[in-house]
């Protein structure tokens, strides 16, 4: 288990945590189409699931619904990435993000479970789906700790306004526009 030094307490903080993540599929019907779809309904904790057997594993079944729970996941924590988990924390429903990936048969699995929202909406801003979940209570405090320990809040400076009357090519100004070309 990889592990840095919090400096405020000198000790060891975990980097990574091992995390399951429950998917629901569920054949829907709009008009004549049918079609699946997927929605990711959890996030399970702890080396006692996470780490008992990599892949995915069907938890329960209907007529409809397909619950399927995918373990082998690492939730990691990064210094540089201190910033983004705490506005995480301190937003209105402090969420996991799960990047998906579609599979060669369409379906959907887990490629990654992270709690940077810029990392999350990277992702979303490719074919990547990206779903979020509350944060369970027990990384919730791991991640706080890490964010405790690690980030350093930036002073916000108000812009100073340039005059750009002066830098504007041939002189241009409000009174003198010129001519464009």
């Amino acid at each position: 288990m990889e592990t840095v030094v919090d400096p405020l307490k000198e000790k060891a903080l975990k980097t990574r945590f091992p995390v399951s993540v429950l998917m629901e599929q569920q054949e829907r019907q709009h008009g004549q189409w049918r079609y699946t779809a997927w929605e990711v309904t959890g996030i399970v904790a702890g080396s006692e699931v996470a780490d008992a057997e990599a892949g995915r594993r069907l938890v329960h079944a209907d007529e409809t619904t397909r619950q399927y729970l995918f373990s082998g996941y690492w939730l990691e924590l990064h210094k540089d990435a201190a910033h983004s988990y705490w506005d995480n924390l301190l937003g209105r429903t402090p969420s996991l993000f799960v990047i998906c990936r579609e599979a060669e048969d369409g379906e959907l699995i887990p490629y990654a479970v992270t709690a940077d929202h810029d990392e999350a909406a990277a992702h979303m801003e490719s074919d990547d789906s990206v779903f979020s979940v509350p944060i369970p209570p027990e990384l919730y405090h791991w991640v706080e700790r890490f964010v405790v320990a690690f980030h350093k809040p930036t002073e916000q400076r108000k812009r100073k306004r340039k005059n750009w009357t002066e830098e504007s090519p041939g002189g241009q100004t409000p009174e003198n526009p010129g001519t464009l070309h």
